[in-house]
């Protein structure tokens, strides 16, 4: 069975009386290329396995499941187990887990899945989760790499430089944590059904936290607040942010060398590290 042709996929879901779920944000792959491309880009190998999120009827699984020695899919959508069922029973280092991701203790089921072997995560994921979902992957501290598809606004905000349009918390979070690499683009009619939006792929390569950021909890609370009042200066941002006196700010600011007016979505890691210290007294 061709997972990936729209007449296939429509008997298919046919014959399992299935219908799509608006609420799962689900939209179904119809160009073998993509799940071929994503797999071949995820990491999956030999001595690899690979934790899945959402496989909808399976295209992407099954290119994993030719590369990998386990994959391992999380599938939220209860109709679509029978579906699965049928679509990869004949991959036998495949296997599906009923459950939600977001409400999955990742790190302890990638130990119990993959022993003695490496991780990575790939995944096509839901629009409505894809935020949330890339944080869990990235904050189980379990993965070799992460591939994902996503919407490609979300993709930029992952990969941007600082002082750009696209430039945000999530890109420092992403960053942060990772080395996130832009891909490739896939268009909305490659999906059954089509979104209104183009889709990206990224893959993020998880890094040492820098070590100029001593103190994460309070790093993340300055990045935070930086971005809380768009179009207002960092020291008005954090102000409001982080309830300190603007005048402490603005001496924290000037000690960083960096400009009174500078806004948050300048700041690069290091500097947000360096501004931290700085709120804290130690510079």
């Amino acid at each position: 069975m061709n997972l990936c042709d729209i007449d296939q996929i429509k008997a298919l879901l046919a014959r399992h009386g299935f219908r799509f779920s608006k609420s799962m944000g689900q939209n179904f792959l119809i160009q073998d290329w993509v799940p071929r491309d994503i797999a071949a880009a995820s990491g999956a190998a030999p001595g690899v396995g690979v934790l899945e999120v959402g496989p909808g009827i399976g295209p992407l699984t099954r290119e994993l499941a030719g590369l990998a020695d386990r994959v391992v899919s999380v599938e939220l959508d209860r109709a679509l187990l029978p579906i699965l069922a049928e679509t990869l029973g004949d991959c036998p280092n495949a296997e599906v887990v009923s459950g939600d991701i977001l409400k999955t203790d990742i790190s302890a089921l990638v130990g119990e899945k993959f022993q003695c072997v490496r991780a990575v995560a790939c995944a096509n994921l839901p629009y409505n989760i894809t935020t949330p979902a890339i944080t869990a992957l990235i904050e189980a501290g379990c993965f070799d790499s992460i591939t994902v598809m996503i919407q490609r606004e979300v993709a930029k905000r992952v990969c941007a430089a600082p002082g750009t349009a696209d430039y945000g918390a999530f890109s420092v979070f992403c960053q942060y944590h990772t080395a996130p690499e832009y891909l490739f683009e896939v268009p909305p009619d490659c999906f059954l059904p089509a979104p209104k939006v183009t889709s990206a792929v990224v893959r993020m390569v998880p890094r040492p936290a820098p070590a100029e950021a001593d103190d994460p909890d309070h790093f993340f609370r300055v990045v935070k607040a930086s971005f809380a009042l768009r179009r207002k200066t960092l020291a008005n941002s954090l102000a409001a942010g982080l309830g300190m006196p603007r005048e402490e700010i603005a001496q924290a600011i000037q000690r960083c060398s960096l400009p009174a007016g500078i806004r948050g979505e300048r700041l690069s890691i290091p500097q947000f590290a360096q501004l931290s210290r700085a709120l804290r007294g130690l510079l």
